[in-house]
């Protein structure tokens, strides 16, 4: 028997991080991309001399990164060069009320000091615990398939689950250790990357501010779109077969297995035979759309009553000049988030006045854009499936940049040369996602670990599935580990299964 023959289904960090492990291992690797590049929502934009990661901009957990590439070994600074930002990001909060986050534990905790007697000493304390989580969750748990409550079963891992912290709240943690509204504010914003809010979100994941604060945010220089070539490099090189502007429109199936996958490519219909199927393309999307009503493992009424994490409106903008009053990354908390998370999770409406983050990576890249002009991604997250239309964006954009002129003193949109937005609509064409959502499922307790859709399929024997609506969740870092850890599970069951 030859090598199995394994069709991966999206070009996103999932399927990338599976197509090298799994070609690495000797599996016949084809992978299916619809767009023009590889990337999925990590793709990059250019447009007169600008040029704009479409997607992610925060680079975290750089062990994550580390780790997957010396499986190879290899390292990220073979593919592409790292720069820790400090400050790590600044936060306005009102009117003449910048705050710089520093790199580094020690300014850290000088600067809670200085806001709240005791917190430095609390910080550290906070981060200790923090720690923990981080090494226990990212080491033992995240790397599970979670396809029985049996992989947890080990004592020690029960006990590391009280000490985690997955039922109790993470604003309540929080609040247990801070009382100003600023380092509240500060401690609680990493976990919005989750696809939640702090009191729908478990105490564990305050491993996000040992990820923030103790192992920093970083830029790798050309953008995410670095990491995505990187990733893309390393699987060619293990033998992959990664192809662009092939989207998959039907996953075959004969006795209850696999057996190919049907897609388009250069105006015609193809068909690749495969042994195995991983798609790591939108999950609900693979099974309302790729597969018969009786392979599918989840019902339309099942998706309608999952917890998704938020869309997004962005603006990618090129700007004439420097725009002074911003770092490589700006958070605006010029307003209350409560009123704006209830926009996004209880109530779902456009939020009136929202917050807001401004990417400026020209601050640390010269090749993002021409000589002295800036680079800006301006984000304001929204509830999945609002109703998504020009002239709502136009009437957003105007918000935000009055309030952006207003906090930083200077005249802004008449300096715009170059100007494109990205919302609900866009990312459902484009990546075919649940409710135009733009980072997947969110991470509740009741969607955590056995909770999510499952990586397996019950139904397809060879089925499987990767990225952010299965485990371990949403995020640059979890999408690679989900890759992996799908990768590892098809290779585990072999062919025969």
């Amino acid at each position: 028997m030859g090598s199995p023959r394994i069709v991966i289904i999206g070009g996103g960090f999932s399927g990338l991080s599976a197509a090298a492990v799994l070609a690495r291992r000797g599996a016949a690797v084809t992978l299916l991309e619809k767009n023009e590049s590889m990337g999925g929502r990590a793709r990059a934009w250019s447009r007169d001399g600008f040029r704009f990661d479409m997607g992610p901009s925060w680079y975290w957990m750089p062990d994550v990164f580390h780790r997957f590439f010396g499986l190879f070994g290899t390292s990220p600074s073979d593919h592409y060069s790292l720069t820790r930002l400090d400050p790590s990001y600044r936060i306005w909060f009102g009117p003449n009320d910048p705050m710089d986050v520093p790199a580094g534990v020690a300014p850290l905790r000088a600067l809670f000091e200085s806001l709240e007697p005791g917190a430095g000493s609390r910080l550290q304390a906070f981060l200790d615990d923090a720690e923990y989580k981080y090494r226990r969750g990212m080491g033992d748990f995240v790397h599970k398939p979670a396809l029985s409550v049996m992989e947890f079963a080990d004592p020690s891992l029960l006990w590391a689950l009280v000490r985690l912290q997955m039922l109790r709240s993470f604003r309540k943690h929080v609040r247990r250790y801070f009382a100003h509204p600023k380092l509240r504010q500060m401690v609680e914003f990493p976990v919005l990357f989750l696809g939640s809010t702090p009191p729908r979100t478990p105490a564990l994941f305050s491993l996000m501010n040992h990820a923030d604060m103790a192992l920093g945010t970083w830029y790798p220089q050309g953008g995410m779109a670095s990491v995505v070539r990187g990733m893309a490099e390393l699987a060619r090189g293990q033998g992959a077969e990664l192809r662009t502007e092939a989207p998959v429109h039907r996953v075959r199936v004969s006795g209850g297995r696999v057996t190919a996958v049907e897609f388009q490519e250069d105006g015609e219909q193809r068909t690749l035979p495969a042994d195995m199927v991983l798609a790591t393309a939108d999950y609900a999307h693979v099974e309302g759309d790729l597969l018969a009503p009786e392979e599918r493992q989840y019902t339309p009424r099942y998706w309608e009553t999952r917890t998704l994490s938020p869309s997004a409106l962005l603006f990618y903008l090129g700007v004439k000049g420097r725009v002074e009053g911003l770092q490589h990354h700006t958070l605006f908390f010029d307003e209350d988030l409560d009123p704006h998370a209830d926009a996004i999770y209880e109530n779902p409406r456009w939020p009136e006045r929202p917050l807001f983050y401004v990417s400026a990576p020209s601050r640390t890249d010269d090749s993002v854009a021409p000589p002295g002009q800036e680079n800006l991604c301006i984000l304001i997250p929204l509830a999945p499936n609002l109703d998504d239309t020009d002239e709502i964006r136009e009437r957003y954009l105007g918000m935000v940049l009055d309030r952006l002129e207003g906090l930083t003193g200077q005249a802004i949109r008449d300096r715009i040369v170059v100007k494109r937005s990205y919302a609900h609509r866009d990312f459902s064409a484009d990546y075919n996602a649940l409710g135009g959502n733009a980072y997947g499922l969110a991470n509740t307790l009741r969607q955590t670990a056995v909770l999510r859709p499952r990586l397996r399929s019950r139904k397809v024997r060879g089925l499987y599935f990767a990225g952010q609506l299965t485990v371990p969740g949403p995020g640059v870092p979890p999408a690679i580990i989900s890759g992996e850890v799908a990768a590892r599970q098809i290779l585990r069951d072999g062919v025969g299964r």
